[in-house]
């Protein structure tokens, strides 16, 4: 479509134009005003045809082209969002998924086959499956005439391969018959003739690409990790797509840990420098007298291992391989003194912290852009670009990071005259780690953000980890996007934090609004030692009586922000902390997540929506907590100020008023069922046994708790459906609530029973 704004100015005669100039070009503002508005209708009626199909219509008409073709909605589920909301398009795309309704008719042509129900969860669910048939897997005599020996066979313990896969998907072993059907309600069985089970995948796979190794030198430096923080980390399978459409499912179209059985048969399929490779290793080298480090592939023989003591010793020109834990184990006589670069893929639940996935980018109109690479430049560091950016002194200015490498140095950035704002962040599809250190003995090494008034800092996409964040002066605002920031600092080798007392992220700043959106961090702390801007507090005893009723107040509120042992200090108005789709990690439900060091409460007022925190929060208001897990005691100063709607605040929590939060519904429901059903009168003590049995079944739980595991945060499937479906659109509180995993599940079981081959039995069966 042609948006040029003087199309149609250009369409008259050059008379016309010339007289038009002359009078200053009335008559050319007028055509452009027309000219708008007829790209606008242009673009309408070039939209009405491409809402005729449904792979380009827009969101709003796949509900009306579903019904053309019979498509019917799936109550169960929950009912259509209003499309006007950016929340209601989201949700609406998975109770209506476009991609179902695009194949409905091919599916019906297709109904009862074995394939159709692993491409049925994949495109309503986006959960890659496996379909089994566990009549395959019975053990039964067989005729010698009809013989079929790619069926069950009993457990043969020499051969470890099979052993490995018991109780897996991919199991291969006969099984004795169960008669309890598999979409049973009470006790699931599964080995029967008719029944069918759905393997789905709810993690997913996240890349890693080309960033340093972890030297394990407490342990040998011939030992390395494949995660930078040094912690265990299951490869996983980089999956492959089915070529056939009747094709069932395999370990190598899945995304699922490695094991090291595969990792032996399929070394040269797993291992390798091409995009479908699951995992490959760089050994570092220097030529000559230069300093530089050239990346040499690693050509020694892959031998697969468990390292979980670090016991084996591999020979020269062979490394070994724990693809379980992640590690790596070179020959002692063969280190790699230069260092040793990996790329593999590591598992996680959604889009949250940093990683390697496709996010939007967000910049000013008039920005430079410093672009940080240590492999091709322009700035091989990160304190060489900030050194350009003092120079220039830009506006608006971005430090963009063009890799997933490892950059060790000490970061200080100061906002000048001229400066107001500056975003630190990676390239999209890249996950660099900005590791700090204990550079100075006497001061803190924390990456320092110091800004005056007016500024704006952001930090995108990066992962920073060996210390937190301080905020320092009067930043305006600061906005923590799609980053990490490693709760206690770093992990060691079983997930466990090293520093689970320290602070990810500190706030000195009296006026700063903190956003943070879809990131993992560690506990925050705002410092009330704020730096004295008025006259000293004990003055508000001077006042004249005529001024006293008006400053009463204000002198009160000044009073009230002081923390004893704090230096005297003047903070009128509480920072705001808005936080949304993330996990704020204090390493323990009893440490503090959100607070003030040496206070009560910290000094600020909090937005919460769809997080999951992990250890109190003591603030001073929480203008509002929707949709969210509070795994610690809350506490606020205001009771009367906002509100708590849809979420679990954990009892005896002082908040302000709630709203359809558990367990207070489920404390009040099993009160009402007592006294409904009760034939003498209650004691009290009855009722608070009842509600305390309620509140530790409705207790939010979870795979772990552990950050650098896969699992971290996904709520268990045991977990009671009052947290599973407790949010205000009935999806699950917590981080995750964007994924609409409950109308997945839901969508997908009816399906499932509609498409299932005649006479069987299927059911869901969650893999991870």
């Amino acid at each position: 479509m042609n948006t040029n704004p003087d199309r149609l100015y250009e369409l008259l005669p050059a008379i016309y134009r010339i007289r038009d100039a002359e009078q200053g070009e009335p008559l050319k503002a007028l055509l452009q005003v027309i000219s708008e508005q007829v790209n606008l209708v242009e673009a309408d009626i070039a939209q009405l045809y491409e809402n005729w199909f449904i792979e380009t219509c827009e969101d709003w008409v796949v509900p009306y082209i579903a019904d053309l073709i019979g498509y019917q909605l799936i109550h169960e589920a929950g009912e259509p969002a209003d499309i006007k909301t950016k929340h209601g398009q989201l949700r609406n795309k998975i109770l209506i998924p476009r991609r179902e309704v695009a194949n409905t008719i091919r599916y019906r042509k297709r109904k009862g086959t074995l394939a159709l129900l692993e491409l049925l969860a994949n495109d309503m669910t986006g959960w890659p499956a496996r379909a089994v048939e566990f009549y395959q897997l019975l053990g039964w005599t067989q005729s010698l005439n009809h013989l079929h020996l790619e069926r069950g066979q009993t457990v043969n313990l020499r051969n470890h391969h099979r052993l490995e896969m018991l109780g897996s998907p991919f199991d291969e072993s006969a099984r004795t018959v169960d008669v309890r059907r598999i979409n049973s309600n009470l006790t699931v069985g599964c080995h029967n003739i008719p029944s069918v089970g759905v393997f789905v995948w709810r993690l997913k796979h996240y890349s890693v690409t080309q960033t340093q190794a972890y030297c394990v030198e407490g342990k040998s430096p011939h030992c390395f990790t494949f995660n930078v923080l040094g912690n265990d980390t299951p490869l996983f399978i980089n999956p492959e797509p089915e070529t056939d459409p009747t094709h069932i499912a395999d370990e190598f179209n899945l995304p699922v840990p490695m094991r090291r059985s595969v990792l032996a048969k399929h070394t040269d399929q797993l291992y390798g420098n091409g995009k479908d490779s699951s995992f490959y290793i760089w050994i570092g080298v220097k030529r000559g007298k230069s300093n530089d480090i050239k990346l040499e592939p690693l050509h020694y023989k892959i031998i697969p291992a468990d390292l979980s003591g670090w016991q084996y010793l591999p020979s020269r020109n062979s490394v070994a391989i724990d693809s379980v834990l992640g590690r790596i184990a070179f020959s002692p006589q063969q280190i790699p003194r230069n260092g040793v670069w990996v790329s593999y893929h590591y598992g996680f639940g959604a889009d949250i912290g940093g990683g390697e996935y496709d996010r939007q980018l967000l910049q000013h109109v008039d920005t430079k852009v410093y672009r940080v690479n240590q492999a091709a430049g322009p700035y091989k560091t990160i304190a060489e670009a900030i050194q350009q950016w003092e120079e220039a002194k830009p506006a608006h200015a971005i430090i963009e990071i063009g890799d997933s490498r490892v950059y060790v140095e000490p970061i200080k950035i100061e906002f000048a005259e001229g400066h107001q704002s500056l975003q630190l962040r990676a390239a999209n599809e890249k996950r660099p780690v900005i590791r700090l250190l204990d550079w100075q003995t006497n001061q803190p090494d924390a990456l320092t953000i110091i800004g005056k008034s007016g500024e704006h800092f952001s930090l995108d996409g990066v992962m920073v980890t060996g210390r937190g964040i301080q905020l320092s002066d009067n930043l305006k605002q600061v906005t923590i996007r799609h980053s990490t920031l490693v709760p206690g600092w770093s992990l060691d080798c079983d997930c466990q934090p090293e520093c689970p007392t320290e602070p990810s992220l500190e706030i000195f700043s009296p006026n700063a609004c903190v956003v943070i959106e879809h990131s993992i961090l560690g506990s925050i702390q705002i410092n009330p030692t704020v730096p004295e801007s008025h006259e000293d507090p004990e003055s508000y005893s001077e006042i004249p009586e005529e001024d006293e009723q008006e400053n009463h107040s204000e002198a009160h509120e000044v009073q009230s922000a002081r923390c004893e042992g704090v230096e005297i200090a003047i903070q009128l108005d509480p920072i705001r902390l808005c936080i949304s789709d993330s996990i704020v990690d204090a390493t323990s439900c009893d440490q503090e997540a959100i607070g003030g060091p040496g206070c009560p409460v910290g000094y600020a007022v909090l937005t919460m929506m769809r997080s999951t925190v992990f250890g109190q929060v003591q603030v001073h208001a929480i203008e509002l907590g929707e949709n969210c897990i509070f795994e610690g005691l809350v506490t606020v100063a205001r009771r009367q100020y906002g509100c708590m709607r849809f979420s679990y605040v954990t009892p005896d929590s002082r908040t302000p008023p709630r709203y359809m939060c558990q367990p207070d519904l489920a404390e009040h429901q099993v009160e009402e069922n007592l006294r409904k059903y009760a034939k003498n009168p209650l004691t009290t003590s009855e009722i608070k046994t009842a509600q305390s049995c309620e509140r530790i079944r409705v207790k939010p739980l979870f795979d772990s708790v552990h950050y650098g595991m896969p699992t971290y945060c996904q709520l268990a499937l045991n977990c009671a459906q009052e947290i599973k479906r407790g949010a205000d659109d009935e999806s699950e509180m917590g981080v995750f609530h964007h994924l609409f995993q409950p109308q997945r599940e839901a969508n997908l079981r009816i399906r499932l029973d509609e498409y299932v081959p005649a006479g069987s039995d299927v059911s869901i069966i969650f893999a991870s």
